[in-house]
């Protein structure tokens, strides 16, 4: 299976990037190809709401997200990876989801897995509740199959991380794809 993560943390070194790995290195162990695309240091534009792309042709911004949208129709499975960010995705992650508008038909189509991994310093039961409802209606609305969540409460810091059980989680979701 060829799996895109959509890395949505701003921080390479952060708590995000520990789930990546961990999730990475089991899905590869898995015989799974991983491919993470840093969507937070490359040139990608908001949708503008021009609707000059239909819905399903070429958006007037010439960036990053062409190369994104030829990688995630082509692919099997897309992992959308994000630190919470008031109580949300970040908005690296979400301005390159607002721009499947411009291939919405095409990524329904493919009917793709997914799956979410996620950090927060918070540790209350509710954290993720806002995140976890935005990534479910996603998730209905494009037709993918979720593959679950990693939900990694109380990872403010990487050493939190690290030391709690999330990325092993995250090594575990990887490799039971």
């Amino acid at each position: 299976m060829r799996i895109i993560v959509l890395m949505g943390s701003p921080n390479r070194q952060g708590s995000t990037g520990i789930l990546v790995k961990h999730f990475k290195k089991g899905a590869e162990e898995a015989g799974h190809s991983v491919e993470v695309i840093d969507v937070c240091h490359g040139d990608i534009h908001p949708c503008t709401g021009c609707v000059k792309c239909g819905y399903e042709g070429p958006c007037v911004w010439k960036d990053d997200v062409e190369i994104i949208r030829q990688k995630l129709l082509s692919s099997d499975m897309v992992v959308f990876a994000t630190p919470l960010y008031y109580y949300g995705m970040s908005a690296q992650l979400k301005t390159v989801i607002d721009r499947f508008c411009a291939y919405n038909s095409s990524l329904n189509s493919r009917r793709l897995k997914s799956a979410l991994l996620t950090v927060a310093w918070n540790a209350d039961d509710w954290t993720f509740d806002a995140l976890e409802a935005h990534y479910k209606t996603l998730v209905r609305y494009i037709r993918f199959e979720d593959c679950g969540m990693v939900l990694g409460y109380g990872c403010g810091t990487p050493g939190m991380t690290e030391r709690s059980g999330y990325p092993e989680e995250a090594y575990q979701a990887g490799l039971h794809i």
